[in-house]
């Protein structure tokens, strides 16, 4: 907490009601998930050297039969995409590894959603698609085995470094699809080839108590964005720790001139972020940069360590967008930015449309914080970016830029605002 900030108002920014669902910390119980079926009592090998695809994908289908929770035991198994089925859940017992293979093949392309496209693309290492009420427990660890696929990716952006993301064969670790009602818990999410985890059309989601990590350093693992929420509404994200090579929390939804009228996009709304701690990320939230609505989204109550920027509202000029009532508040740590918003142009395309769509962001509001950062107010637009009601309420910052434009906010409210020592008005 912030300044003695105590009491939570549960409303979102657009000042209605939270539901007591997103109060309800409730985690998943072993013992309530059905029969368990124990891989190793299936013909799994405890063997980290083959991969076992098949065997493994088996179990689960048994699973399906009459329900139950495929339990992943102690040890290591070596796999590729694996499909999840109605009434299966995921628990990774402790010292248990669920490992991807690096072998691309091993994730045959089918019909699937990537940066904003509805595409033939790679699955996931764990895959659901349509399970409403499926879960992911444990405390053991799911680990994309990643190093492979970030080689390959660098050394292809060396030989073309205007490559796209899609150009090298990379798998996610989790993708979750039209499903509901669906809640992941206290695993460790670790080294994904890409995206970590994604969630795409996807309602009532809480991720509790997660740790996501990919490396940084020594080889960056490019794109491994902790958590890809992509067109999903009531989602609780709540006591998981972030450091991936890229954004930690990203909203997504569609891309392009003519996103806001393909109705395999859509928006992102009532996002609750709560007890979070940020290691090394390009941004602890971000918006877009294939997104065309988010609203009424709350980050509070969270530490960030090492983030790049602590809210990123990319503003893509190819498409249209609309990022309202946004919050983050009681908020400590450091980054380099604390608000970041200019024009995402790495793959500009209108596609031929003649006019250059316009994008909004509306009521966003900053409050509650204590940061050190290089620069406070990062903030550069064109004339196709409209920026309104802005709010910024007890902030404490020490900073090498402390620059601050009123005048690119159309309404612009600051209280309490001090920087460098000095207050702000």
């Amino acid at each position: 907490m912030v300044f003695g900030v105590k009491a939570q108002k549960n409303k979102f920014p657009d000042g209605s009601k939270m539901s007591p669902w997103f109060s309800d910390y409730t985690k998943i119980k072993l013992e309530n998930l059905g029969k368990q079926y124990v891989i190793t009592d299936f013909g799994v090998k405890n063997d980290s050297t083959i991969v076992q695809t098949a065997a493994l994908q088996a179990v689960i289908e048994k699973a399906a039969e009459n329900g139950g929770v495929v339990v992943i035991p102690e040890g290591v198994f070596l796999s590729g995409a694996l499909f999840f089925k109605p009434k299966t859940h995921l628990y990774i017992s402790e010292n248990a590894k669920l490992k991807g293979s690096d072998n691309i093949k091993d994730y045959p392309i089918m019909p699937s959603r990537m940066e904003g496209q509805s595409i033939d693309y790679f699955p996931a290492l764990v895959n659901a698609y349509g399970v409403d009420g499926f879960t992911i427990s444990g405390n053991g660890t799911i680990d994309g085995n990643g190093l492979n696929y970030w080689k390959a990716f660098w050394q292809r952006r060396k030989e073309n470094p205007n490559c796209t993301n899609l150009e090298v064969s990379r798998p996610r670790l989790l993708f979750v699809w039209n499903s509901n009602n669906v809640q992941v818990q206290d695993v460790k999410l670790h080294n994904s080839g890409f995206w970590t985890s994604h969630y795409y059309k996807c309602n009532n989601l809480k991720i509790l108590n997660l740790h996501i990590y990919s490396p940084h350093e020594p080889v960056k693992a490019p794109s491994t964005d902790a958590i890809d929420l992509d067109a999903c509404t009531n989602v609780l994200i709540k006591d998981c720790y972030m450091a991936v090579n890229d954004d930690a929390i990203a909203l997504k939804g569609g891309k392009g001139p003519f996103a806001d009228t393909d109705p395999n996009n859509g928006g992102n709304a009532n996002i609750l972020i709560d007890d979070c701690e940020f290691g090394f990320c390009h941004a602890a939230l971000t918006c877009g940069s294939e997104a065309i609505h988010n609203r009424n989204i709350v980050m509070r109550n969270c530490k960030v360590n090492e983030a790049m920027r602590v809210l990123w509202l990319k503003m893509r000029p190819d498409t249209p967008q609309k990022y309202e009532y946004i919050s983050v508040e009681n908020i400590t740590g450091k980054a380099h930015s604390l608000i970041y918003v200019k024009p995402w142009t790495q793959f500009f395309d209108l596609k031929g449309r003649k006019d250059v769509p316009l994008s909004f962001s509306d009521n966003i509001s900053l409050k509650n914080i204590k940061m050190n950062c290089d620069i406070f107010f990062d903030v550069a637009i064109t004339e196709n970016d409209k920026l309104s009601n802005f709010s910024f309420k007890n902030l404490n910052i020490e900073t090498r830029n402390a620059k601050l434009d009123k005048s690119i906010v159309n309404g612009f409210s600051l209280k309490n605002v001090v920087v460098n020592g000095e207050k702000v008005r």
